[in-house]
């Protein structure tokens, strides 16, 4: 058996870019034969603010950085922003082609700073709501955070 961690992340917002509005995250970490959830909440936050945040806490979870680590995540955003475009926002002090300053700006430098401190790690994209059962945990945990929320 490969020594190898995987990660798999998931973020949702009910009411996303409304005022009031209800976010959750949730993140699966499997090694070996040993799984670990992680989850919460946030409110008047927004879609993506959750997928960032479940990337950050479920590589923050990882004690051993020089393990095999695969991030599976089904949020282009973040795979795309950590993959293609981190470097060139760096570069630019997070502002974007358009003048503007790209949001998030703080989750993007943490989660950079994190992925850093891996000597292997991969981020892979998976379909949401598809056939993958970690990414399905992950949504699951993700939407009894937000469950929290919406009863109190």
């Amino acid at each position: 058996m490969k020594d190898e961690i995987e990660i798999y992340c998931d973020g949702g917002c009910r009411g996303n870019q409304k005022d009031e509005n209800v976010g959750g995250w949730g993140v699966v970490l499997i090694y070996k034969d040993i799984v670990k959830e992680i989850s919460g909440n946030a409110v008047n936050t927004t879609n993506n603010k959750m997928e960032l945040t479940a990337a950050i806490v479920g590589l923050s979870a990882i004690k051993n950085k020089s393990i095999s680590t695969k991030v599976y995540l089904d949020s282009s955003y973040v795979l795309d922003g950590i993959t293609k475009w981190i470097n060139n926002w760096i570069k630019t002090d997070f502002i974007g082609a358009n003048k503007d300053p790209i949001k998030n700006k703080e989750l993007w430098q943490e989660l950079h700073r994190i992925k850093n401190e891996f000597s292997d790690i991969q981020f892979i994209k998976v379909k949401g709501h598809g056939t993958n059962p970690g990414n399905n945990r992950a949504d699951e945990l993700c939407n009894i955070e937000m469950d929290k929320l919406s009863q109190e």
